[in-house]
C-alpha cells in the first residue's frame, strides 16, 4: 500500500509556517524572517519514502490586500482550500485569535483532517498553553490540536505520525527524487529577497522584486545573474548603498546561501533596475509569475 497526498500550511503572518515547512521537508525552501509577508508564492516541499510521499504546501501569511500583489498573493491561499488532503492550520502564543476571522470559518466547513499547530510554545507558561488548546478546540472543534515549536523541533515527530496516519491511499504525484516544484531560478530568486528583507527597513523590501535573468550551471561552477526590480529611483539608490556597499552585503550573504544550497562555487551579478509600481502592474505581475 502507498500513501501519498496534500498537506497544505496556512495561518497569519509570522506564526512560523515557513519554518514549520522547511523543518517538516528537512530543506530550506521556504525564506524566513520576522517581517510579515515574507512569502510571497505556495511552494510545494516533497518528501518521499518507500511507500509514501507527502507534499506540503507553504502558503502566504492571511493579510487584507492593499494592492494587487497582495491580491494575487491571498489568491495562493484561497488556491489551498481547493486541493488539501490535510491542512495545517498554523497558529502562535502570542497572535490576537480574532485576526482574520473568516478563515476559522472556511476551516469549519471543510470535511478534510485539519491539525491546529500552536507554535511558539517556548514563549508561553503552561497554564497559557491548556488555555489556548481549549480556545482552539472551540474554534476548530473538527481538527485536532497540538503544541509545538517549529524553531526548536519541539512535537514535530508527533505531528508527522499524525500526518502519516491521516494520508489517503494514492500514488506518487511527483518523482521520488523531486524535493519542490520550483526551480532552481526560483531558490535563487527566493534567497536574494530574503536578505533584502534582512538587510533594509520600511517599505524597501516589499517594494523589491527578485528576476534571475541568467543560470548556468558548468562543471564546478554555477554563474547566475540577478536584476533587483524596484518601484522608484530613489528605492534604487537605497539598495545599492553607499559606494555600492549594501547591495555588496545583500550579494555576500546570499551567495554563501547558494553555495550551501547548490554545494558547489556560484558566481553571481547583481544589477537594480526601475519599474514603476510594478506591484500593482497586471503586465508585470504576470511577467514575474504572479497569477
Amino acid at each position: 500500500m502507498h500513501k501519498s497526498g496534500f498537506v497544505n500550511i496556512i495561518g497569519n503572518p509570522n506564526v512560523g509556517k515557513s519554518t514549520l515547512m522547511n523543518e517538516l521537508v528537512g530543506e530550506r525552501l521556504s525564506i524566513i524572517t520576522n517581517k510579515s509577508q515574507t512569502t510571497r508564492h505556495r511552494i510545494l516541499g516533497i518528501v518521499n519514502g518507500d511507500d509514501f510521499q507527502i507534499v506540503y504546501s507553504d502558503t502566504p501569511g492571511i493579510i487584507k490586500p492593499h494592492y494587487k500583489l497582495q491580491e494575487k498573493m491571498m489568491n495562493s491561499v484561497v488556491s489551498a482550500f481547493e486541493d488539501a488532503d490535510i491542512f495545517l492550520y498554523v497558529t502562535d502564543v502570542v497572535e490576537t485569535s480574532d485576526k482574520n476571522i473568516e478563515y476559522i470559518e472556511k476551516l469549519q466547513n471543510l470535511d478534510v483532517p485539519i491539525l491546529c499547530l500552536i507554535n511558539k510554545i517556548d514563549l508561553a507558561r503552561p497554564e497559557k498553553l491548556v488555555e489556548l488548546q481549549e480556545f482552539w478546540k472551540q474554534q476548530l472543534p473538527k481538527a485536532e490540536v497540538h503544541i509545538i515549536s517549529a524553531l526548536h523541533k519541539t512535537n514535530l515527530d508527533v505531528v508527522f505520525d499524525r500526518i502519516f496516519a491521516l494520508l489517503p491511499e494514492g500514488p506518487a504525484w511527483f518523482p521520488k527524487d523531486q524535493l519542490t516544484d520550483k526551480t532552481e531560478r526560483f531558490i535563487v530568486s527566493e534567497i536574494v529577497r530574503e536578505k533584502i528583507l534582512k538587510n533594509y527597513q520600511k517599505e524597501v523590501p516589499y517594494a523589491c522584486q527578485v528576476v534571475v535573468e541568467e543560470f548556468k550551471e558548468e562543471e564546478k561552477i554555477i554563474r547566475i545573474k540577478v536584476v533587483i526590480i524596484v518601484e522608484r529611483q530613489s528605492q534604487k539608490g537605497i539598495v545599492i548603498g553607499h559606494k555600492g556597499g549594501a547591495l555588496k552585503r545583500v550579494a555576500t550573504h546570499a551567495r554563501e546561501d547558494m553555495e550551501q544550497f547548490f554545494r558547489k562555487k556560484v558566481y553571481v551579478e547583481f544589477f537594480v533596475k526601475v519599474k514603476k509600481d510594478w506591484r500593482d502592474s497586471d503586465y508585470n505581475l504576470r511577467d514575474f509569475g504572479y497569477v
